[in-house]
């Protein structure tokens, strides 16, 4: 929602600081999506791998935010840090629905290649309503199957 609401008052009002908080939202936001994916794809469960994983992540995200804020704004070089955090994100996506055998790899499956065929940014920021409709739903189907699965286990180990 912060990127979403950042990115709507930079298009109404671009202005040096409506640009920065922008940039700095959507860039937190696909940290932490790479974060989850990489947990989910490759279903990391220790906490201390957790952390492992969100660390480097994490200093990428906030040395890119100081940079972009307290350095230099260069769109161009914001572009290459979101779209390369945006495309390992899809390819992690794609894996983890071709190998999962979760109930609703489909919907997985219509994020993944709908987000690919967009390009234009105007088209992009439309076509992010539907598409996170359906990943929040997917999110919500993932948490159920989630558990129903760690309830299922254990259960047969209290037998």
């Amino acid at each position: 929602m912060n990127s979403w609401f950042w990115s709507a008052v930079f298009h109404t009002r671009d202005v040096d600081i409506t640009k920065r908080l922008g940039y700095s939202s959507a860039i937190a936001v696909l940290g932490f999506s790479l974060i989850v994916s990489i947990i989910r794809t490759f279903d990391v469960r220790v906490e201390a791998a957790r952390v492992m994983v969100s660390a480097p992540v994490l200093a990428l995200v906030t040395t890119h935010v100081l940079y972009i804020n307290f350095y230099k704004l260069y769109y161009g070089w914001n572009m290459i840090v979101c779209v390369a955090m945006g495309v390992a994100q899809l390819f992690l996506w794609a894996r983890c629905a071709a190998v999962s055998r979760h109930p609703s790899n489909w919907k997985l499956w219509v994020v993944v290649i709908a987000s690919g065929y967009f390009d234009a940014h105007s088209i992009w920021h439309f076509a992010t309503v539907p598409l996170t409709i359906l990943w929040r739903s997917f999110i919500r189907d993932d948490a159920e199957f989630r558990t129903s699965s760690l309830l299922k286990k254990s259960k047969t180990k209290a037998k």
